[in-house]
């Protein structure tokens, strides 16, 4: 048996897989986000133990035996996070997660820098671990003093499942201090922020052994002989193993509250005036690009919320058949946009509104535009030097066939749907440990699900789409001077 780790946000998922990654059994434990000052964003890693041992306590309730067997353990978790320790092992503060912006002027200041970029393949981002420490350093400096190692959330829990200090490429690749290319710490970019590679884990690929789970947590949870911990994976890292994201050219897209085009890279391709996100995957040898946009369904929730109808209702007034836009569009920027615009301060617009726009033309026009903003991010993988020719559909939005035919006619790739199945970080992680516990090769570990229907692009509607592309695209200059 297998178990894999997510530490998500709002909670920890534990997933035990057998050794045909057939799933075994699941369990969740709950984690709460504090915000005690505007922009701020705050975790407590105690509580990250706590539900840790709520999500193992579950699978310990229906699968005693099960969980008894596990040999290897593989660990996701959200990016970015910044866990601070004492040399005592002692967390010096909260931890201050990834949607925490409160270090928008020391990241605009990092980024200034030219060897970020030129080292790390990215843009500085306020989310980023980097700009954090340098506003702790700023405003906490006798925390700052303190510090003797820094960790990213997964890899705190690393520290208290073995008693290591280890992390991984992939998700060390969204700090700012990872030369991303040479999967290394940066001494330069370090002491940028007055830091030391000997305050940094030791770095492996996620695939390899990173620690072995202590004796008296495997004789808590009733696990009986040797257990490896894999080096694990950022959490789209882990959901791109567990989808079998792995191999040149593959991609996915994810339609949840942000969306997400992943596909995975054979060489380190960089191009971080793009905004897509260029990080290290938890393969060896391998690397990832990412565009990210904001508000996916979080776009058709709102519309959902100003409307009153449920948002499958909305969808379901457009029907099956995939329509040609209206004329009217919509821009999905409720909360600024990542890929390929870096601007926080955007906001949403719907342009060409006419007495006869009704409910279900502005539903057809929101599905539009956050297609039409995938498709932003495939043209920026592409000038980054990604090919994309076919993509797999997950998330709660891809279950609308309406909503995919239009991003497969907007992107002119067809759109995979994976057989039913939880192919997310938790699985990915699952696998992981299988990969580092018995020395499996990770490409055939790492497959993809069965398809189990594919919608491809209407190209009787591609030309209608290609120009109401070309005007959501003239949009975004037209609109930047007014969202300030």
């Amino acid at each position: 048996m297998y178990l894999g780790l997510d530490l998500g946000t709002s909670g920890v998922k534990a997933m035990l897989i057998d050794g045909d990654q057939t799933i075994v059994g699941s369990a969740n434990g709950s984690l709460d986000v504090s915000r005690p000052h505007s922009g701020w964003s705050e975790q407590e890693p105690a509580h990250w133990v706590r539900a840790t041992q709520e999500a193992v306590a579950g699978l310990m309730a229906k699968h005693p035996k099960e969980l008894a067997a596990v040999r290897g353990i593989g660990l996701s978790g959200q990016m970015h996070g910044a866990t601070l320790i004492d040399a005592a092992d002692k967390v010096l503060r909260p931890c201050i997660l990834w949607n925490d912006t409160r270090s928008h002027v020391e990241a605009a200041a990092l980024d200034a820098d030219p060897r970020f970029r030129a080292l790390t393949g990215n843009i500085v981002f306020p989310g980023f671990t980097a700009p954090k420490l340098a506003w702790i350093r700023q405003h906490e400096p006798d925390i700052f003093a303190k510090v003797a190692k820094v960790l990213l959330p997964k890899d705190y829990l690393r520290l208290w499942l073995t008693g290591e200090y280890i992390s991984e490429m992939s998700d060390s690749a969204g700090t700012s201090w990872l030369d991303t290319g040479k999967r290394a710490w940066s001494s330069d970019l370090l002491a940028a922020t007055h830091l030391s590679e000997e305050q940094m884990p030791t770095l492996v690929e996620g695939t390899a052994p990173a620690g072995r789970l202590r004796s008296d947590l495997a004789a808590q949870w009733g696990i009986s002989g040797n257990v490896v911990v894999a080096g694990g994976a950022g959490d789209n890292a882990a959901s791109a193993c567990g989808m079998g994201t792995v191999s040149d050219g593959a991609a996915f897209v994810s339609l949840g509250t942000s969306g997400v085009l992943f596909a995975a890279n054979g060489s380190y391709l960089p191009k971080p005036e793009s905004a897509v996100h260029a990080f290290c995957h938890a393969l060896p040898n391998t690397w990832h690009q990412m565009g990210v946009i904001l508000s996916a369904t979080d776009a058709l929730n709102w519309h959902s919320g100003v409307t009153g109808k449920s948002a499958a209702d909305l969808t379901g007034e457009l029907g099956e058949t995939l329509k040609a836009p209206t004329g009217v569009t919509f821009l999905p920027y409720l909360s600024g946009e990542r890929t390929p615009h870096n601007d926080a301060v955007i906001r949403g617009a719907f342009i060409g509104l006419e007495h006869e726009s009704s409910r279900a033309v502005l539903t057809q026009a929101v599905l539009e535009g956050v297609a039409f903003a995938i498709r932003d991010n495939l043209e920026a993988l592409r000038s980054a030097g990604t090919g994309i020719s076919r993509v797999t559909a997950i998330g709660g939005g891809s279950r609308s066939r309406y909503w995919l035919a239009s991003i497969a006619t907007a992107l002119g790739v067809p759109v995979d749907l994976p057989a039913d199945g939880d192919f997310g970080a938790a699985f990915g992680a699952a696998r992981l440990g299988l990969i580092a516990a018995t020395g499996a090769d990770p490409i055939a570990v790492c497959t993809p699900p069965v398809t189990s229907g594919t919608i491809e692009p209407v190209s009787a509607l591609s030309g209608a789409y290609e120009d109401a592309y070309t005007r959501y695209r003239a949009l975004y200059p037209a609109i930047k001077s007014l969202a300030r």
